[in-house]
């Protein structure tokens, strides 16, 4: 079995695992990409629920890029439960030619999912 057909996509209005894809700013080939899980419906937080890491990837004619990974590492288990990270990531890149975003999120229960934005 391939690991795509375990990765999910969904509305992310109707969904809270979906990674949301926003290009905060685009000044040639300078681009700000903000990419975060829960948009509409806030994902959970919690030592039981989280969300793993957000990595983001760039698509052109053939060749696939990893732009970055985010990794949230606060869930709860130390601190006595005072330090949780939200699954936001910026990122800043260059890109010189239209292609394709792809954002792959983990949640520790639900596993896999995917969006991707033009551009």
């Amino acid at each position: 079995m391939s690991i795509s057909n375990s990765i999910k996509t969904a509305d992310f209005k109707a969904e809270k695992h979906v990674p949301v894809i926003k290009v905060l700013s685009k000044e040639g080939e300078n681009v700000v990409v903000e990419v975060s899980v829960g948009a509409e419906i806030a994902h959970p937080n919690t030592t039981e629920h989280f969300i793993s890491y957000i990595d983001l990837y760039y698509k052109g004619d053939a060749a696939i890029t990893l732009i970055g990974k985010a990794e949230f590492a606060a869930h709860g288990e130390s601190a006595q439960g005072a330090v949780h990270t939200d699954p936001v990531a910026v990122f800043r890149c260059k890109i010189t030619k239209p292609g394709v975003l792809h954002a792959v999120s983990y949640c520790n229960i639900h596993g896999l999912w995917e969006s991707e934005l033009a551009i």
